[in-house]
């Protein structure tokens, strides 16, 4: 039977190109999709306390900040810092929320003039934001959470009457609700109620030079320890400096452990391309065994022969990783526009699948999958000098 025409290779070398495909699809979106996940998380919790907060050193009771002075020199050397994107001020205060028949604890975040309000507005779903008011007057709007909302029995444009702590008595509040925000993460939204931060210095007496701290946003979150390093360096001995990885270390824990997830589906997915690819130029050559020995008997040498199938091979690799880029693009792409795979909110805290399209992931997962491929082409490469040009000739 001759070894040419009919055999396996085509259809192998097409199984070879869906296998490497199917790999560069499984790894970048698994990659995308991490990345995806971790910024959305980290965004909302960040969302709720920036990338850096700034707080005086003195202990406090849980349900209120130690006041710190505002300092603007402190706030544009603070600003100066290379990676710090804004600073902003802020001060929080544990209250209870009274309705006709529940009582329900809450932290008023109060924010002040120049907050960075982005975070509130992406995830604003109803009403507005809490206006500041044009004159020195606190502001009585507050943005609330679904969770809180659906709990209290409380929609925008209601009334919420609030009884903060104050030493050992107590002041009360009647707030306007304003707007409902949802952010899907439980911990927050069960929690946070958004006001102004002039209502906070009126309850604890503080006037307008104090404030619970700073918080400050960063450029790039991957830098954020050498960015809170240098912002350290500019803070006077009074002032502490935490980071939000410092603040929930158990949810960055959990985050961090993904990473050894996404790990072994790569090296898996790699295996399965160098597999794919190995088995398909295995076959080829085991049919052209004759071809083979044809050209080795004309002259050609190991290198030459090695050379035909290498190129041979590559084409199959390029095909595979560029399908497997277009189709996981166009995956993301699909996921980004539309959310086709959504989740349970209360399990993964958030309503959908998150995916981050990121160009150096593409170029990484396909450089990657490139070498581990051409690195596995050594071995069917070795059959080569072993085919017998004088044998292949006795069976001609």
């Amino acid at each position: 039977m001759p070894r040419s025409g009919g055999g396996f290779s085509g259809p192998l070398s097409a199984i070879a190109v869906a296998g490497i495909a199917l790999g560069v699809v499984v790894m970048v979106m698994a990659v995308s999709i991490l990345r995806g996940f971790q910024a959305d998380i980290g965004g909302k919790v960040a969302g709720f306390g920036s990338h850096m907060t700034v707080t005086g050193f003195a202990t406090s009771d849980a349900y209120a900040d130690t006041p710190v002075a505002v300092d603007s020199t402190l706030m544009e050397a603070m600003r100066a810092v290379p990676g710090v994107r804004h600073v902003q001020c802020y001060a929080t205060k544990g209250a209870m929320v009274k309705t006709a028949d529940q009582i329900y604890g809450i932290m008023f975040r109060g924010l002040g003039a120049g907050y960075d309000t982005s975070f509130y507005r992406s995830c604003l779903v109803e009403g507005r934001l809490p206006q500041p008011s044009a004159d020195s007057m606190a502001s009585n709007d507050v943005l609330i959470s679904s969770t809180i909302g659906n709990k209290l029995g409380l929609k925008v444009g209601d009334k919420m009457r609030t009884y903060f702590w104050h030493g050992d008595s107590y002041r009360s509040r009647a707030f306007k609700v304003c707007g409902i925000y949802n952010t899907d993460l439980a911990e927050m939204d069960e929690l946070y109620v958004v006001g102004d931060l002039r209502q906070v210095q009126r309850i604890e007496g503080w006037g307008d030079s104090m404030v619970g701290g700073y918080e400050l946003l960063v450029d790039d979150f991957d830098a954020l320890d050498a960015t809170a390093l240098r912002v350290a360096a500019v803070l006077p001995y009074d002032l502490a400096l935490h980071t939000i990885v410092s603040q929930h270390p158990a949810l960055f824990s959990w985050l961090d452990l993904l990473n050894a997830n996404i790990t072994l589906i790569l090296i898996i997915m790699c295996l399965v391309s160098a597999v794919a690819i190995v088995s398909a130029l295995l076959i080829m050559i085991f049919e052209k065994g004759t071809t083979i020995g044809l050209l080795k008997a004309l002259g050609a040498s190991n290198a030459a022969v090695r050379r035909i199938f290498a190129l041979k091979a590559g084409g199959l690799i390029a095909t595979g990783i560029v399908i497997g880029d277009a189709v996981a693009l166009a995956m993301s792409l699909a996921q980004s526009r539309w959310h086709l795979l959504t989740l349970d909110p209360e399990s993964y805290s958030m309503a959908y699948v998150p995916v981050e399209i990121n160009a150096w992931v593409y170029v990484a997962i396909s450089l990657g999958t490139a070498a581990v491929c051409t690195a596995a082409l050594l071995l069917p490469a070795a059959y080569i000098s072993r085919v017998s040009p004088a044998k292949t000739m006795r069976e001609l």
